[in-house]
């Protein structure tokens, strides 16, 4: 994904920054460590105004426990985490120490370490292995796209009602739209858009902030 809105144009996407409550020290300090050590996936990182309204959506649900899957350097849990509050509860799923060796710093340095949990397997093995009656508020899904059904699957059971989903890269720079594109992560998108929109256990947006971000409240 992009590192900005990529519907948007540089001018537009610059005003909405300058208008929007921005990151801070912390986050600007882990974003430009990301695209240092990791210039080949720093486009994995989220966009600074998703991470603002990431950190929105959680409190203004009231979230006190929330679940991500694929966490890369920790932009996104960090983001949550403030949103969710001193008592919140944030489970991250990932299944690299390198990426999120980072992320464990980063958290630390923003003080909200103590309310995430990171556990490295495959996050369908950790969600499948969950007691049946935990529940969250939130969930953000942001990992292989190819699992993108498979997540949502085991994870719209556990949202409580009124709880949200968040899923990224659901516009995917636009090649969604394009009948010319078939590449498998595009298709893999398409499926899971329809598979979404179908899903009457949810209302549903598509939202054009970063490379397109599906947020979904459960019924």
């Amino acid at each position: 994904m992009a590192l900005s809105s990529g519907q948007l144009s540089p001018e537009v996407h610059e005003y909405v920054v300058a208008h929007s409550t921005g990151p801070d020290g912390v986050l600007e300090e882990l974003a430009a460590e990301t695209l240092e050590r990791f210039p080949g996936s720093a486009t994995m990182q989220i966009a600074p105004e998703q991470g603002s309204f990431m950190t929105l959506l959680p409190r203004m649900i009231g979230a006190r426990s929330a679940v991500e899957v694929g966490t890369f350097t920790g932009y996104s849990s960090l983001c949550l985490a403030r949103g969710l509050g001193a008592d919140g509860r944030l489970l991250c799923c990932d299944v690299s120490e390198e990426w999120t060796s980072v992320a464990r710093r980063y958290w630390d340095k923003a003080g909200v370490g103590d309310r995430i949990e990171l556990r490295l397997a495959p996050a369908l093995d950790t969600l499948r292995e969950l007691s049946p009656d935990v529940v969250f508020d939130l969930a953000f899904i942001d990992a292989d796209k190819s699992s993108y059904v498979a997540y949502w699957e085991e994870l719209v059971p556990r949202i409580r009602s009124g709880g949200v989903l968040l899923v990224d890269n659901t516009l995917w720079s636009g090649a969604v739209a394009d009948p010319g594109r078939q590449d498998d992560a595009v298709r893999a998108i398409r499926m899971f858009n329809d598979h979404v929109a179908a899903d009457d256990r949810v209302e549903q947006v598509i939202l054009p902030i970063g490379d397109g971000l599906t947020l979904a409240r459960r019924h």
